[in-house]
């Protein structure tokens, strides 16, 4: 098996059967860090933190490009709107 079939494997929770129907939100959040007004994050409700889908060294966003649209197509909500509970 490949490296990016290995993580696609590793991440599929985040497209498959949810244990919770909104554990999982596409997150457009807004950045000033780079010339487009929002990056896409992976936020995850349950623990109320961004998911870390580039930590498998995906240096040019394919995998994040990959997992976010295997979302989009099993429905995973989106939103512009911070998903997550207040912090602290």
């Amino acid at each position: 098996m490949s490296s990016r079939t290995d993580t696609l494997e590793r991440l599929s929770p985040l497209w498959g059967a949810a244990d919770a129907p909104t554990r999982w939100v596409i997150w457009h959040r807004a950045t000033a860090e780079t010339s487009e007004p929002f990056e896409c994050v992976v936020f995850d409700r349950e623990l109320n933190v961004p998911y870390d889908v580039d930590e498998a060294g995906d240096v040019d966003g394919t995998m994040l490009g990959e997992v976010v649209r295997r979302m989009r197509e099993a429905g995973t909500p989106e939103t512009h709107v911070y998903p997550g509970r207040p912090c602290g």
